[in-house]
């Protein structure tokens, strides 16, 4: 058989994947085409054939869709950091609640009672949270800096980034002629950015000792475009300054009155926007009073335990990172809420012997990782808890837990919508309320 690249076919693209590709059916046969959008009807590549489907690219648009854009970034199509900047954000946030109703349906078999307005804010120069990938290219005579290209094995030469914070969106160029100077940017595979309100941040991995005059230059750039310089050398716990002094990286939620401390490596909402969106939404499903005992579980460093405290009586957050327990305590302690108390736990094991779990709770709240918590919700909500809110960063793991609460503990789906935390992906996180 010939390479399967030369074969080019002209198919009809019937609905979006979880991925954002266009889906076709050829000869009874799924095909995955990449930058094509439903309703089009496209001249496409061949590129990787499978067993039960195949994988192709959209190379011209025969007949094109009401919704398709022109991509704000030259690198669309190329890097894997946006699939669907070729889609309007109206039908992105259409796609991704159809991709949520699809798992409800096909994994969880329950369908909510209403569906709630989804969370939008601009969807440009939100991502205070990256990790980009650095790779010297001889070839090139340069070292690249940017996401991943579609094509893992390969890192996407970005000057600029349209999705990234500003502060350091705008300076990828900068950031990719300072690694091109230095004389040990071969032994850096990644640095992982975080801004907070004040504070910049930019982390080096580097996998051998870095010379004194590398270092001299990562001193400077960090005090000419404004960045804390911190280096990684081994594992989590070896991040350090580059220089002394106070790093001043925290997020306020101004609603609340509140200012949340983290370390450049913690987990935080990638988008500052839709987090303060969502928090307040979370709050109004959750509807906490002045009696209710509430237990937030995978709480990280306090973003909901903390403004639920100011309704409720009581708040328990639990989480498995330790880091991110001390820092919950202390933001606590820092701004004087006296009602919430933290607890490290392994949610993924056997809760029921901790005396958290085994103390009565009228509401819960859940904002598990990608796996979801199916393990937890065979041994929790206890009777007590009426009311449940999910936030969810994947809609397959919330459909099948949903399936959990509605079946094995006696609720039922309320209400659920999406919110779009990464604009122009095909990431869906979404919320959902359930009810006793």
């Amino acid at each position: 058989m010939g390479n399967p690249r030369d074969v080019v076919f002209e198919a009809f693209i019937g609905d979006l994947s979880h991925d954002g590709r266009g889906v076709a059916h050829v000869d009874g046969k799924t095909v995955f085409v990449a930058d094509a959008l439903p309703g089009e009807r496209v001249r496409a590549n061949l590129i990787r054939k499978h067993r039960h489907f195949d994988e192709a690219r959209a190379e011209g648009i025969l007949e094109a869709s009401p919704d398709r854009v022109a991509p704000r970034c030259p690198h669309f199509g190329v890097c894997g950091g946006c699939v669907l900047q070729h889609l309007a954000p109206a039908a992105q946030i259409a796609a991704k609640q159809n991709v949520l109703a699809q798992n409800f349906a096909r994994i969880g078999h329950v369908e909510p009672a209403r569906w709630l307005a989804p969370l939008t804010a601009d969807g440009w120069g939100y991502r205070r949270r990256a990790r980009l990938s650095v790779k010297c290219v001889p070839k090139k005579g340069k070292t690249l800096v940017g996401f991943r290209e579609r094509d893992p094995r390969f890192v996407a030469d970005l000057a600029h980034c349209d999705v990234l914070d500003p502060s350091l969106g705008e300076k990828l160029g900068v950031l990719g002629a300072l690694l091109n100077d230095m004389q040990g940017a071969a032994s850096i595979p990644q640095i992982e950015f975080s801004a907070g309100d004040v504070a910049r941040v930019l982390v080096f991995r580097h996998l051998q000792p870095l010379p004194g005059a590398d270092q001299e230059k990562l001193a400077a750039f960090g005090r000419e475009q404004g960045f804390a310089i911190l280096l990684q050398p081994g594992g989590a716990d070896s991040v350090h300054a580059l220089e002394p002094g106070e790093i001043d990286l925290h997020y306020s939620l101004p609603a609340y009155g509140l200012n949340l401390a983290f370390t450049a490596l913690d987990f935080v909402q990638v988008n500052a926007r839709i987090n303060q969106k969502m928090i307040a939404h979370a709050l109004e499903l959750l509807q906490p009073g002045a009696k209710d005992r509430v237990l937030d579980l995978f709480c990280g460093l306090g973003n909901f335990s903390l403004p639920i405290a100011q309704h409720a009586a009581r708040v328990c957050g639990v989480e498995g990172d330790t880091g991110l327990v001390e820092r919950a305590r202390s933001n606590a302690a820092a701004n004087g809420v006296a009602n919430a108390e933290f607890h490290v736990g392994d949610l993924a094991g056997d809760v029921r012997g901790s005396a958290w779990a085994r103390a009565e709770w009228d509401l819960m709240l859940l904002d598990p990782p990608r796996s979801g918590a199916e393990g937890l919700l065979r041994q929790l909500p206890g009777k007590s808890v009426r009311r449940v809110v999910y936030v969810s960063c994947h809609p397959a793991s919330l459909a099948r837990d949903a399936g959990t609460l509605v079946r094995m503990h006696g609720f039922r789906l309320e209400a659920a919508g999406v919110m779009d935390m990464f604009p122009h992906t095909a990431h869906v996180e979404s919320i959902a309320l359930f009810e006793r």
